[in-house]
C-alpha cells in the first residue's frame, strides 16, 4: 500500500493548495472594504475601509477659526467629519498615519471634548428633549470622571464645560451633530416645533458665555435655523455652508472617486453623474457618498439616498402653499431667503434647499442684492421626489400602467391617445380628494401632474423653458424628438388658446436648424432633428376637473 502522504501528486497538490490558501488571505486583507453607513473614523481606518481624506479642510478649519456651523443634506458625512474632529483634538495620531493630518496638526496638545449628538429617533415631546440632553451630559460627566451637581439643563452643560476644562487644564471642544433635528421632526406642528426650538436655544446659549473655556466649536445640522432664534448671543458663529474654501467638506468630488477606481471598471461615468453627482455648494461639484458606495456595492441605480428619508413634511407644505410644481426647475431666492428660516417663516424653496432636493445652478448680483437660481442635483432627486408628489397629488393606483403607456406613446409620438389617457386619469380622481385638498384650485395644479409624470419616467424635462417671446410651459426631449408643451384653465369660449399661443409666440423656433444642440437640464446635450418637434396646447376646466380641449401640430 502506498501512504497518500509520500505520494508526489499529493505533496504537490498540498503546496498548491497552501499557497493559494495564503494569497487568498493577504488578497482579503488588502482589499478594501465600503464604508458603507459606517460614521466612525476609528473603524473605518483600523477596519480597512476605504477613506477620502478630509483632513486637510480640518486643518485649515482650525488654523483660520473657532466656531463653525456648517448645513448640509442627512447622509453627507457630516458625523464622519465631527468624529475625524473629535479624535483629532483627542490627539490619537495613530489614527491619521498616511493622511494629511499626520505631519501638519499638534496630536501632543489634547483637549476634552464633549460631543451632543441628536441624530437618533424622532423626537415629539420637549419634556423628552430635556431628559435626553441632560443624559448626554450625565454620559460625559461619567466617562471624564466628573461628579455634576447643577439641576437645570443650561447650568448642567455650563459646569461640565468648567469642570473639564480645569480637570485636564486643556480648553474644551464641543461639537454638536444634527443640531436642528428635534425641531425638524416637528416643523409641520408649529407649537412642539416652536418648544424644541426654545429647548436647544437655552442650551446652546450656554457656549457663548463659557467661551474662555472652549478651544473649538462645530456645529452641524440639515437646516439653517436663524441665528437670532436659535443661537441667541452665538453671534460669532461662522456658518461656512456656502463658504467655497470648505466647498467640499462632505460628499465625494470627481477627484475624491480615484480611490474607488477598481469599482469604477465598466462603469458608465456620465450615467454617475447624472444619478448621485451635482450638489453644488459654490465650489467643486460633489457626489452623495451614501449614494456612490451602495451604487459601488451593487452596480445598479436606484433611489439610494431617497429611500432613507421621508419627505413627506414637503409633501405638507407643498398642500398648503398651493405650490406650483413646475415653477421647481426656475428657482430664484435671494441670499437671505437661501440661508435661514425659522418655525414661524418657512419658505419651501429654502427648505427644498437645505434638505438636498435642490441646489445652486448659479450665482448673480441684482444691484448690491446677492440671489441664487436652484435646479435639482441629479436625477434620483428629480425623478424620486416627483414621483413621490405625483402619488400624493392623484390619489390614483394606476400611475405604473400610466407610466409605461405614456412612455409608448412619446416612442411611437401617436399624440392623439395622450389625451385620452390623461382624460381617463383625471376622471379616476376621487371626488372626495378635491374636496380634501385645495391645491385643484389652483392653475398650476394640472400643469403639474402632466410634469410629474414626465419627469418620474426619467425624462429630460424643461419646465418654463426660456424662449426670445417668453417662456413655455414645458419641454419634453424624447431621443431625438422634442415636445412643446403650453397648458391653461379656460372658460369654453377660449378653446384653442393653448397651441394657438405656442405658434403666435413660436415658442419652438429654437429648435428649428438642422442640427441643433440643446442643453436639456440634468443630461449634457440632446441633438434635435427639425422634423421632429411637435407641439401640444392642453386645456383644463376648473369646474369639470379635466381636459376640455386638446390640439397638437408636428412642425
Amino acid at each position: 500500500m502506498v501512504s497518500l502522504s509520500n505520494h508526489p501528486s499529493v505533496v504537490i497538490f498540498e503546496s498548491h493548495y497552501l499557497f493559494d490558501k495564503i494569497s487568498k488571505k493577504q488578497n482579503s486583507e488588502t482589499v478594501k472594504k465600503l464604508p458603507i453607513g459606517i460614521q466612525t473614523f476609528s473603524e473605518i481606518i483600523t477596519g480597512n475601509y476605504y477613506y477620502v481624506d478630509k483632513t486637510n479642510i480640518l486643518a485649515e478649519l482650525y488654523q483660520n477659526g473657532k466656531y463653525y456651523f456648517l448645513s448640509r443634506p442627512r447622509r453627507f458625512g457630516k458625523s464622519l467629519f465631527l468624529d475625524t474632529l473629535k479624535e483629532a483634538f483627542e490627539g490619537n495620531k495613530d489614527l491619521f498615519l498616511g493622511l494629511y493630518l499626520e505631519n501638519n496638526w499638534d496630536f501632543e496638545k489634547k483637549h476634552p471634548v464633549i460631543r451632543i449628538d441628536f441624530g437618533s429617533g424622532a423626537l415629539k415631546d420637549p419634556n423628552l428633549l430635556q431628559k435626553i440632553i441632560l443624559d448626554i451630559l450625565d454620559e460625559h460627566a461619567s466617562h471624564y470622571e466628573i461628579s455634576l451637581t447643577r439641576e437645570a439643563t443650561s447650568s448642567r452643560f455650563r459646569e461640565l464645560i468648567l469642570a473639564l476644562e480645569n480637570k485636564y487644564s486643556a480648553k474644551v471642544v464641543i461639537l454638536v451633530d444634527e443640531y436642528d433635528k428635534p425641531i425638524l421632526d416637528n416643523i409641520t406642528n408649529k407649537e412642539i416645533a416652536r418648544e424644541m426650538r426654545d429647548g436647544l436655544r437655552n442650551l446652546y446659549s450656554v457656549i457663548k458665555g463659557a467661551d474662555a473655556f472652549i478651544k473649538f466649536v462645530f456645529i452641524t445640522g440639515v437646516s439653517k435655523f436663524s441665528k437670532v432664534n436659535l443661537f441667541s448671543g452665538l453671534n460669532n458663529l461662522q456658518d461656512i455652508t456656502l463658504d467655497e474654501r470648505y466647498a467640499t467638506i462632505c460628499g465625494y468630488t470627481e477627484d475624491d472617486l480615484s480611490i474607488f477606481n477598481e469599482h469604477l471598471i465598466g462603469v458608465n461615468r456620465e450615467e454617475l453623474r447624472l444619478w448621485y453627482n451635482g450638489y453644488n455648494f459654490l465650489g467643486d461639484k460633489v457626489y452623495n457618498p451614501f449614494d456612490i458606495l451602495l451604487f459601488f456595492d451593487r452596480k445598479e441605480y436606484k433611489y439610494y439616498w431617497f429611500e432613507t428619508g421621508n419627505p413627506s413634511f414637503l409633501i405638507d407644505l407643498i398642500r398648503e402653499s398651493n405650490y406650483n410644481l413646475i415653477e421647481i426647475e426656475n428657482v430664484e431666492i435671494s441670499e437671505e431667503s437661501l440661508g435661514a428660516f425659522d418655525v414661524d417663516n418657512i419658505e419651501l424653496e429654502s427648505l427644498l434647499f437645505q434638505t438636498g432636493y435642490l441646489t445652486i445652478q448659479d450665482k448673480f448680483r441684482i444691484g448690491a442684492k446677492i440671489r441664487y437660481r436652484l435646479k435639482y442635483p441629479n436625477l434620483e432627486v428629480k425623478m424620486s421626489l416627483t414621483g413621490v408628489i405625483l402619488k400624493f397629488l392623484t390619489e390614483n393606483k394606476k400611475s405604473g400602467r400610466i407610466e409605461s403607456e405614456l412612455y409608448r406613446i412619446l416612442q411611437t409620438s401617436e399624440l392623439s391617445k395622450m389625451k385620452d389617457l390623461f382624460h381617463s386619469f383625471f376622471a379616476s380622481i376621487p371626488h372626495d380628494w378635491y374636496r380634501k385638498n385645495t391645491i385643484a384650485n389652483y392653475e398650476g395644479y394640472y400643469a403639474s401632474i402632466f410634469y410629474c409624470y414626465f419627469t418620474a419616467l426619467g425624462l429630460d424635462v424643461r419646465a418654463e423653458d426660456v424662449t426670445n417671446n417668453g417662456q413655455v410651459d414645458m419641454t419634453v426631449f424624447f431621443e431625438e424628438k422634442v415636445y412643446v408643451f403650453e397648458f391653461k384653465v379656460i372658460e369654453m369660449t377660449e378653446a384653442g388658446s393653448a397651441l394657438a399661443q405656442i405658434k403666435e409666440k413660436k415658442y419652438y423656433e429654437k429648435y428649428l436648424s438642422d442640427d441643433i444642440s440643446v442643453e436639456t437640464g440634468l443630461r449634457p446635450v440632446s441633438t434635435i432633428s427639425q422634423k421632429n418637434i411637435y407641439l401640444i396646447g392642453v386645456e383644463f376646466s376648473r369646474d369639470n376637473k379635466n381636459i376640455t380641449n386638446y390640439e397638437w401640430e408636428k412642425i
